[in-house]
């Protein structure tokens, strides 16, 4: 059975990333300003958007899974797709891909699925077609981190822009060892996060189940 940690542990019990803070400011002063002013409609509306935007930037802390083989989703959301792929220019060949849809009421921190080294970043300007269409996964922005696990495997995470979501950060680069469930970046205001692995990986999810970003079991590499 698999013991979970928490290598992340924050002060606040309400943490907010950090790319969240610019827009909560800029609402938040406004909403001051129009309430000095007396135009109390667009004081509660600037701080309504604060709010939400405040719920769509929290980054709670997450339990880790610790278990040798064990690889994590690196999105939370629903799995779209889990099965066997063509890997195209993300994988050599055929692999497992499991794809996670996140909506706009998902935390869209992205984490690490398992310890390793990046090998390389590869980011594509594509277009912007809804993010649960297959065509998405190629077509639309995105964005290729190749890793090498510390057991040797080759996985790789791909961060999808969706069509609200027009920004894709990510916060690791190329050369960088990273462990799993530590933060990689996120994706604004509804995309996806597609997932190619070795094809003898054993699958723990189906299309249609519900995942958290560090916390949930994808499945085991072998």
């Amino acid at each position: 059975m698999d013991t979970f940690s928490l290598p992340d542990q924050k002060t606040f019990a309400f943490n907010i990333a950090r790319p969240g803070w610019p827009l909560i400011g800029a609402l938040a002063f406004f909403a001051a300003l129009f309430a000095l002013f007396g135009l109390g409609w667009a004081a509660a509306a600037f701080s309504g958007a604060a709010l939400f935007v405040c719920f769509f930037f929290r980054d709670p802390q997450r339990p880790v899974p610790s278990g040798e083989k064990a690889l994590v989703s690196p999105a939370d959301g629903r799995v779209i797709f889990a099965g066997t792929a063509d890997g195209k220019h993300f994988y050599p060949g055929e692999c497992v891909k499991i794809s996670v849809f996140m909506s706009v009421f998902n935390v869209h921190v992205n984490r690490i699925p398992e310890s390793g080294k990046v090998k390389k970043i590869w980011y594509f300007p594509g277009r912007f077609f809804s993010a649960n269409l297959d065509k998405a996964s190629e077509q639309n922005e995105h964005n290729a981190i190749f890793l090498e696990t510390d057991r040797g495997h080759a996985i790789c995470v791909v961060q999808i822009a969706g069509l609200i979501a027009r920004r894709i950060l990510c916060d690791i680069s190329g050369g960088d060892s990273v462990k799993r469930g530590e933060r990689l970046g996120m994706i604004c205001f509804g995309s996806r996060v597609d997932l190619y692995l070795p094809p003898d990986f054993t699958l723990s999810v189906k299309k249609g189940d519900r995942v958290k970003a560090a916390s949930s079991i994808m499945g085991y590499l072998e």
